[in-house]
């Protein structure tokens, strides 16, 4: 039962401590990149604690998830992920409480605050609760999701109030190490201690695909024996999401786009749901190809893992698939197709 929703004690629990962490008005002394962590009690995973505010905007607290989470945060630090990439908005995976105008609120989060007898006023005062996952859309915390995240507000609390007058007690003794929220059970419930840490290795997931079809290739090659012209390919989140079931949190599905070099064409575009990559985007080029007259002497694409999902075909079929930085012709096709999906 991990998705289920939050009981009304654990909501009262949640927006409780929330007043409380907005009450100490701790990004007035700290930056999002005085980053340290607290660890899961139930999972013993650690999630990293960034206070937001310091520059008026946006106020609140992100907990990103794990190790994964964390590089994902610190890409954006460095400028390794561009914020102005549409990709940058989907790849966060996060806990998110923040403190936004009453009209950025939803019709439920109004719900929980009325049903909760609580009542805010004035600007950036109301509390907001949201999971950030890699290719979904920004959704309600589960149960688990709730509790962790009070737990969370509780440590942040007294980690900036320490931290207010002790600006170096984030300074790490080592290269790469966080200070770590870390709890001991005892008899009475739990204690907490600082601990310095370094994340957990990253659990990167391959990227790989069903096996090749090799008389399926054959009969590719059979058919179109000629190379000619040049493809450019790239597949990228969708900035609509989709939401298939009532219950069901809304994804972003992704958008593979494959254009002609020199004229821009547009060869073929398709939706693909996150759960169904990489098998699906293979697929659709191999029927692509199946009927295309005649297939290309070169590939271009911008992306490792679009090397690794083609290359078993492109090799087979007799196609240079080459990676590049830039990619004209698709960048353009792919402007026109958000400025349409915005619309």
């Amino acid at each position: 039962m991990k998705n289920k929703q939050p009981s009304v004690q654990e909501l009262k629990d949640l927006y409780g401590v929330a007043i409380e962490f907005y009450k100490t008005g701790c990004w007035n002394w700290m930056w999002d990149t005085d980053i340290f962590g607290v660890q899961n009690p139930e999972t013993g995973e650690t999630g990293y604690c960034c206070i937001m505010g310091r520059g008026g905007e946006h106020f609140g607290l992100a907990v990103y998830l794990g190790t994964e989470g964390l590089n994902g945060y610190l890409d954006i630090l460095s400028g390794k992920i561009n914020m102005s990439s549409p990709d940058a908005l989907y790849i966060q995976n996060c806990l998110m409480a923040s403190f936004e105008d009453k009209k950025f609120l939803s019709k439920e989060d109004l719900q929980v605050i009325k049903a909760l007898g609580l009542k805010f006023k004035g600007k950036k005062a109301y509390p907001q609760f949201r999971n950030y996952e890699s290719g979904y859309y920004p959704w309600y915390l589960t149960g688990e999701e709730a509790k962790y995240l009070t737990v969370v507000l509780k440590q942040v609390i007294e980690v900036a109030l320490r931290f207010k007058t002790n600006p170096k007690m984030l300074t790490p003794p080592r290269k790469n190490q966080y200070l770590v929220r870390t709890p001991v059970k005892e008899e009475n419930g739990l204690r907490w201690e600082d601990k310095w840490l370094e994340p957990a290795p990253e659990e990167k997931t391959e990227i790989g695909a069903e096996p090749v079809d090799v008389k399926r290739l054959e009969k590719i090659r059979e058919r179109a024996p000629e190379r000619q012209g040049i493809w450019e390919m790239d597949f990228f989140y969708s900035p609509q999401p989709i939401k298939e079931e009532e219950d069901e949190k809304p994804y972003f599905p992704f958008m593979v786009l494959w254009v002609e070099h020199y004229s821009g064409a547009v060869l073929n575009f398709n939706l693909i749901k996150p759960a169904d990559f990489p098998d699906e985007i293979r697929e659709q080029f191999l029927k692509y190809a199946e009927n295309a007259e005649p297939i290309p002497q070169e590939i271009l694409v911008k992306k490792e893992e679009a090397v690794k999902l083609l290359e078993p075909v492109t090799s087979g079929l007799g196609i240079n698939l080459i990676k590049v930085e830039k990619m004209k012709a698709l960048e353009k096709a792919q402007i026109h197709l958000y400025e349409y999906f915005n619309k």
